[in-house]
This record gives C-alpha cells, structure tokens and sequence, in this order.
C-alpha cells in the first residue's frame, strides 16, 4: 500500500526539520527549494544573520535526535557583553545558573546537518533549483518552474505545507483574499554582516563566550561567535538618514562613523570599508496572518506564517517549535489535514504573534534600554525574585529562552505584569537594599498564577 504523500515547499531548516519528522511518521514527502543545495554551492555571503538557538530550537533536535549532531557546532553565549560609547564594557548574564545559555550557529553548519539527515530517509526527496511560482487555489495546484532548462510543470496540494520564508509565494498568491490576510510589515532598518577574524593564534579577539552589543541609541552593532575564532557582526541602522546607510557614500564617510560610534571594535573589523559599501543590506520585516491555513489544502508554516525580526534570537526557534506542535498534534490527536491544520493554528497563532511585538520591544532594549543606569538593577531584582519565589516568577527573557514548555503569549501576558511591578519598585530608588522585599514578595504572590499553571507537555 503506498505511502500518503505530503509536498513541502521550501528547504530552509523549518521545511527540512519538517521533513524529517513527517518521514518518520511514514509519510511520502517531496521537499521543492528555489535555491541550490547549499551543501554543494554555497550560499552567498552577507545575506544571513548567525543564528541564535535557544531551548524551543534544541527541544526540536533532542526531539528527533538531531542534537547531539548540532552541538559541535555550537558556541555557548552566556549573556551580553555591552560596550558603552566610552569604551567601558559590562558583562549581564542571560541567567543565573550554567544550563541558562543561548548557542551561536552558523546557518549553514545547520543546514548540512539537517539537509544530510533528510537525504538519508528513503522517503524523503530533495529537489533543488524549483521554484514556486504562484499557486492555484482552485485547482490546488502550484505552478512550479525547473531552473535548470527553465521549463514549467504543476506539483498538487496532497496537502502542500509552505515553508517557503517570509516572502512565500504561496502566501502571497492568496494576496487579496480573505484566506491568509497576510501583511508584511518592514521596519526602517536594515543590516549588514560584517566580520571579525580570528587571532593569528586561532584565537577569539573578543570575549568568546557572549555575544556582544555595542548600543547606540537609535542604532547598534552585535557580534556573534564561531567556532574558528571568528565573530560575525551585524550593523543595524535606519535605511535613510544620518546616521543610515544612505550616509555612506565611500570609504571616508564608513571610517569616520566606525572611528566615531565603534572606535573600540573598528580596527578587529576585515574589510570594513568595503564590506559596509558593497555587501547587501538585509531588510528586517514582520510577517503577520489572519489565518495560516486554506482548508485542508495548504498550511503555512515557519517565517511562511509568521516572520519576525531577529532582536530575540526567536526566528528559528518559533519555526522549530511549530514542527515540534504540529508533530505532536498529527501523533497525539489524528483527524484529517483540516482539523490538523486548524488545531495548529489555533495553538500557535496567537503565540507567534506574542513573540513579534516582543522581538519588536527587544531592539528598543538592545539599542537603548540596555544604557539605561537601572537597567543592571532592575535585571539583578528580577534575578533575586527568580531566586525566592521560582515557583511565580521567571523573567521575561529566560520564559522566552529556557523554557521551552512556556507559551510565547504566557510569557508576554506574565512579562507584562513582572515589568511593572520591578519598575515601579525601582523607580525612586539607588539600590536594591531600599526595597521592601517581604512586601514586594507578597505582592508577586498576589499578581501571578503559579508557574506550573501555565506549562504545556508536548512529551509523547
């Protein structure tokens, strides 16, 4: 008896992690990519940030038994290194205890895992340089076009899962209609990859175990660790103005902002100058829908259905914990691809939009809010509410990041709550030791659910 077939648009690490899972479950998948293997031609340069794996991200690979493949590659972060504008730095831990880490990975190290992975299923295809181009919603079919000899075929929705990126054909073919209403929302920053090279000894020139922020304002530059010694840095700055991009006209105009804003990192930075003019500037969007699924037809899926900008490390993360739910529910709950793909939606939807306003929120704090004198204290407070009461308080960033059973839109609502009871607490005060925290600790009591309240099992 043949296998039920799926198709997957888009071989990105969201449509090949799905892949993976959906094979094992013993679908018949064919995976379709406009680009070409990256295992054998690389991608070109620039047009990537490193990625930032996280506890949602590695509870997918432990889930499918990818993770001990992956963390070779991986650099541990364990907080922010800040480098203030005269030249002092300050290291602030992401957490307080040595599991609460982040991982720098290069996007390539992890696509050849998972695309390897994938090639190894029998029935997995991988086709490569076959692009999308447009879908037919009443047919149910995708026009699909071979970049080899160029020549046109169709591939059916039996279903079709889009995992095509935050520019998705498919979703954009329901442009105009009521089933998707996506809305592509950019910001007026860009950014471009810069790099720093690894000592002549092999060695990081910067502190190897953070990732690095040098905020400015209305603007800021990050650098993330490799395992060769290098650092890939990513410049954000508004698209027009001064400072912009605009304002860079040769290689004078690139030194003097460097020398001005980034006097301290500048001169560890290969190729700056023409780097910072010639390499292309990455836009930063949010992609929000209605609705993420046509029927029983399409569903769409990863930055497909929900794009969001970079400032959380939440990206691919988000796209990981999407196959981890939909996954678990196909095992959990069965039904046809309708209900499936409306019981997804319904548990995720509303998630993924919780975690775009806070990744919207954490390029204010990561440009800005990080200079602010209070901002060390108020983190060290919410660490020792952490300390006394784990049972209702988790900060914001480490519900986010270490805990992947914490709903995005939990953490949000909780967040909220959390930040304006540690605000108003430190608000006219110089250190903590003027704080009444018998009465701060009953009033967290008061204001939060306990913790375990809100946890979700995805175990099987």
């Amino acid at each position: 008896m043949p296998l039920e077939a799926i198709n997957i648009i888009g071989a990105g690490q969201c449509g090949t992690l799905l892949s993976i899972m959906l094979a094992r479950q013993g679908f018949e998948v064919d995976v379709f990519e406009r680009n070409d293997d990256p295992r054998i031609k690389d991608a070109e340069a620039g047009r990537s940030i490193n990625l930032a794996l996280a506890a949602r991200g590695i509870n997918a690979l432990v889930r499918t038994g990818l993770y001990n493949q992956i963390a070779p590659m991986l650099m541990p972060m364990r907080g922010r290194m800040v480098h203030q504008s005269d030249g002092k730095t300050e290291f602030l831990p992401y957490g307080q205890n040595d599991a609460e880490i982040i991982y720098s990975v290069t996007r390539s190290d992890l696509n050849q895992v998972l695309l390897n992975v994938a090639d190894g299923i029998p029935n997995v295809r991988l086709h490569f340089r076959q692009q999308a181009i447009g879908y037919d919603a009443p047919d149910r079919t995708v026009h699909m076009r071979d970049l080899n000899d160029n020549s046109l075929y169709q591939v059916e929705a039996l279903p079709l899962i889009a995992a095509d990126g935050a520019g998705s054909i498919i979703r954009r073919s329901f442009d105009g209609s009521d089933t998707f209403g996506g809305i592509e929302s950019l910001l007026r920053h860009g950014y471009k990859e810069l790099e720093i090279p690894a000592a002549p000894d092999g060695s990081h020139q910067l502190r190897p175990d953070a990732l690095h922020i040098w905020p400015r304002g209305g603007f800021m530059l990050i650098a993330l660790p490799n395992p060769g010694g290098d650092f890939t840095l990513t410049l954000f700055l508004p698209n027009v103005g001064n400072p912009g991009f605009s304002s860079f006209t040769d290689a004078g105009s690139v030194q003097r902002f460097f020398e001005q804003h980034f006097a301290d990192v500048a001169p560890l930075i290969s190729n700056l100058t023409d780097d910072v003019l010639n390499r292309p500037l990455g836009l930063l969007g949010t992609v929000r829908c209605r609705h993420w699924h046509d029927r029983g037809n399409v569903l769409l899926i990863g930055d497909a259905a929900h794009a969001v900008v970079p400032f959380h490390g939440q990206g691919m993360n988000l796209a990981f914990e999407d196959c981890v739910v939909f996954d678990h529910i196909m095992r959990t709950e069965g039904g046809d691809w309708s209900y499936l793909f409306r019981r997804f939606e319904e548990q995720q939807l509303a998630n993924a939009n919780a975690i775009a306003d806070m990744a919207l929120e954490n390029y204010i704090e990561m440009r800005d809010t990080v200079r602010d004198p209070k901002f060390a204290m108020r983190k060290t407070l919410a660490f020792e509410f952490e300390r006394q009461l784990p049972d209702y308080f988790i900060p914001r960033y480490s519900m986010v990041m270490f805990h992947s059973d914490i709903p995005y839109l939990v953490a949000q609502q909780r967040g909220s709550v959390q930040k304006q009871l540690v605000e108003k607490l430190t608000e006219h005060v110089d250190s903590l030791d003027q704080i009444d925290m018998p009465a701060a600790l009953s009033e967290l009591r008061k204001r939060l659910s306990p913790i375990s309240e809100v946890r979700v099992d995805r175990t099987l």
